[in-house]
């Protein structure tokens, strides 16, 4: 009962925030629904027993990939305005699309065999690959890590506002002289 009640709370907590993303005018509300749905998935795997791919969905998608969406969208200027309402020919590829994936999808869980028995329990292999991840892979990992940092400074450095000193352009000061 308990199990039944943690996930339908998990559920909700997946689907009303992707409604969100999706219907959401602004992008950083929608960014923030996105980080919802992605807690939402990684409770779900969770609850089902798979831990690994739980904290991989936390560690890659929210701690990754979301967090370069927000800083990008938040630090993009958007021209402030009125935008072109347009109707509804927008949605019309996007429904196609739509059907045809729900059809795809509804054509592979008919037609697999969800047959388990037989099957014994799976080994787990997470401590093999935590030992592996902080001893022979390190390297990678703490190069990645650098790399993704000067990204993350030189795009700051490429967005920062010219300070009060710097009015001109450096290449406009060459061709002045």
């Amino acid at each position: 009962m308990t199990g039944d009640l943690i996930f339908y709370v998990l559920a909700a907590l997946t689907i009303i925030p992707a409604f969100w993303v999706v219907l959401s005018n602004n992008l950083v509300h929608a960014g923030f629904s996105l980080l919802f749905t992605l807690l939402g998935i990684a409770g779900l795997f969770a609850l089902m027993g798979a831990d690994f791919i739980a904290m991989t969905q936390l560690m890659v998608y929210v701690g990754g990939v979301l967090v370069l969406i927000l800083f990008t969208v938040m630090m993009t200027r958007v021209p402030k305005g009125n935008r072109p309402v347009r109707g509804l020919d927008r949605y019309v590829p996007a429904g196609i699309f739509s059907l045809a994936t729900m059809g795809l999808l509804y054509k592979v869980i008919t037609g697999t065999n969800w047959n388990t028995i037989g099957m014994g329990p799976a080994e787990p292999t997470t401590a093999e690959m935590g030992v592996n991840f902080m001893t022979n892979y390190i390297f990678p990992f703490e190069y990645v890590s650098l790399v993704l940092l000067s990204a993350m400074i030189g795009a700051a450095l490429l967005i920062r506002e010219p300070s009060a000193g710097d009015d001109s352009d450096p290449e406009e000061k060459e061709v002045q002289s």
